[in-house]
């Protein structure tokens, strides 16, 4: 069977907890698994982790996986009796304490949101269900107008779409996961509510280069400076839970599309998240709208889809692994896929290594190499040229298992652990295995291959030689 490109990401959760199922959500398709710090305990994590890495042993493949940071949800606080009641243009109170509100007073334990808030500024209260208009600012309290009524209850969550909140991205409880994280040893560390590159940077100086960074992006604030946090990160989220509560629901496509572009002509990994199979959840198949959601995000070239509650607490996990396989496959099996994919993403000002990336996947179409072999130390090789699409797909050959791991995330990429290098001689042979063993090449075919010489330097891509398979 032909691989497949685009990746799928799945949530760790109870539904997936079962090393069997685990296993069966590998063989189904699953490329990178997702571990919410937002819910469950550090040691499930572990324990979760620990099954990821035997069942990847067991298939003898590559997987990554990243840690999913809770970062700094803001919430109401505690009413009296636990709720109070938001009438239609109503006038209530807003203050900052962590003492319990009543009707018409509502108490928040953010005392930097509240002196943040300006005239005219909404508020989001419970994923969007009921909303604020600031009418009245003084100095200990504020005045806000009930645009939309109901039920508040206790910690429900805020939203703030008009407003940048001078609140880090990472709280103290995940600074503490973070390091729990790193030393479980995942790949990546997904960053929440970013809201300017310098968010990245601070997880960055922390981090330093023991796991990549992937910027999510559910803040109206974040789109504004979408190419330095781009650029700052290391893969990019589109994160639409967030991102669909503090955005018109009519611009949320338009959000999913420029940040994928932006990625894409960064080179950067970017994953399309939040209610992709939904209703999968509960039933045993998808919606069709949800299957055109899929493909739409596929169509568009995004690196990896990904499920959330469908594999976390979902009733048909596997199902909804091999449902998205199948809906990716039939997109990629589409002519007019490859017609309208945007490729020839490399920038005027590219580096030796972007031209030999851009040049490999131009010789593999024009003479219909059956594969384009990366040997990569970091994985940046494998990444410039998948930037390209080639219809063929890239080997990663790389001798960390490390790097192996992380493009897994990255469109198109096949990634296998080799012993590093020393010579021509060496690097035809094993790119010669590789091909072979993956099934991807065979006698007669051509293989174009990439690396940098000397061998063993990072960095440094600057060939590429082509192979005919004897």
């Amino acid at each position: 069977m032909r691989s497949r490109d685009c990746k799928i990401v799945a949530t760790m959760g109870p539904a997936s907890d079962p090393p069997e199922r685990l296993a069966m959500l590998i063989q189904a398709g699953v490329d990178c698994f997702r571990l919410n710090f937002s819910h469950g305990e550090r040691e499930d994590h572990a324990r979760r982790m620990e099954a990821i890495r035997a069942a990847e042993a067991k298939a003898g493949t590559p997987v990554g996986v990243f840690a999913d940071l809770q970062g700094p949800k803001i919430r109401v606080g505690m009413f009296v009796g636990g709720e109070i009641k938001l009438r239609y243009n109503e006038t209530v109170t807003i203050e900052a304490s962590n003492e319990p509100g009543a009707a018409g007073l509502i108490r928040m334990p953010h005392p930097e949101l509240v002196n943040a808030l300006e005239k005219d500024d909404i508020l989001k209260l419970d994923d969007g269900k009921l909303q604020l208009t600031i009418i009245e600012v003084g100095r200990t309290q504020l005045k806000a107008r009930v645009d939309f009524g109901g039920v508040l209850k206790n910690q429900k969550g805020v939203n703030v779409p008009t407003r940048r909140i001078p609140i880090s991205a990472l709280t103290e409880k995940d600074r503490a996961d973070l390091a729990y994280a790193l030393d479980l040893g995942v790949d990546y560390i997904a960053l929440s509510f970013v809201q300017h590159p310098e968010d990245v940077h601070e997880a960055k100086a922390l981090i330093r280069d023991r796991a990549g960074i992937i910027a999510k992006i559910e803040k109206p604030s974040a789109l504004t400076q979408i190419e330095a946090i781009v650029e700052a990160a290391d893969a990019v989220m589109v994160a639409r839970g967030d991102l669909g509560v503090e955005l018109p629901p009519e611009q949320v496509p338009i959000a999913q599309r420029k940040i994928i572009r932006t990625a894409r002509a960064a080179g950067k990994p970017v994953i399309v998240a939040t209610h992709m199979l939904e209703s999968m959840v509960e039933a045993a198949t998808p919606t069709r709208a949800e299957a055109s959601d899929v493909a739409t995000a596929v169509y568009q070239g995004a690196d990896a889809v990904m499920l959330s509650a469908e594999s976390a607490v979902g009733r048909h996990p596997q199902s909804a692994v091999a449902i998205m396989d199948r809906i990716i496959r039939a997109v990629e099996d589409d002519e007019e896929y490859w017609a309208s994919l945007p490729r020839d993403m490399t920038p005027p000002q590219a580096t030796t290594a972007d031209a030999i990336a851009l040049s490999a996947r131009h010789i593999a179409d024009v003479i219909g190499c059956a594969a384009l072999v990366a040997f990569t130390a970091t994985g940046s090789s494998a990444i410039r040229v998948a930037r390209e699409r080639p219809r063929c797909g890239v080997i990663g050959l790389t001798p960390f298992i490390e790097t192996a791991r992380k493009l897994a995330l990255v469109w198109g990429v096949r990634s296998m652990v080799v012993e590093e290098v020393a010579n021509v001689e060496e690097m035809v042979e094993k790119a010669d295995a590789a091909v072979r063993k993956l099934g991807v090449a065979e006698a007669g075919d051509r293989v174009a291959v990439i690396a940098g010489i000397p061998f063993g330097r990072a960095g440094k891509t600057n060939t590429i030689r082509v192979l005919r398979l004897e």
